[in-house]
């Protein structure tokens, strides 16, 4: 079995999974992520591009939630 690697959100592929490590950011847009449950251990799913392919749909913890790619550059995850 191969070792998990580190990336970030934004290099999801469609339906690839991914565990959240690590919520970057400044004050308020981290806690902004946090809050949306973005939070070390939660799995985390790529599920679409938007047409013009930002923002990125995700489903996270039940639900689905929308990020630009800016913001999900921000977090790190483990594939």
């Amino acid at each position: 079995m191969s070792e998990p690697t580190t990336t970030t959100l934004d290099t999801l592929q469609i339906g690839q999974s991914a565990t959240v490590r690590r919520v970057g950011g400044d004050g308020a847009v981290r806690r902004r992520l946090m809050d949306m449950g973005l939070v070390n251990g939660v799995q985390i799913e790529m599920i679409r591009p938007a047409p013009l392919g930002d923002p990125v749909a995700y489903k996270v913890r039940g639900y689905r939630l929308s990020l630009r790619k800016s913001e999900a550059h921000l977090i790190e995850v483990e594939v």
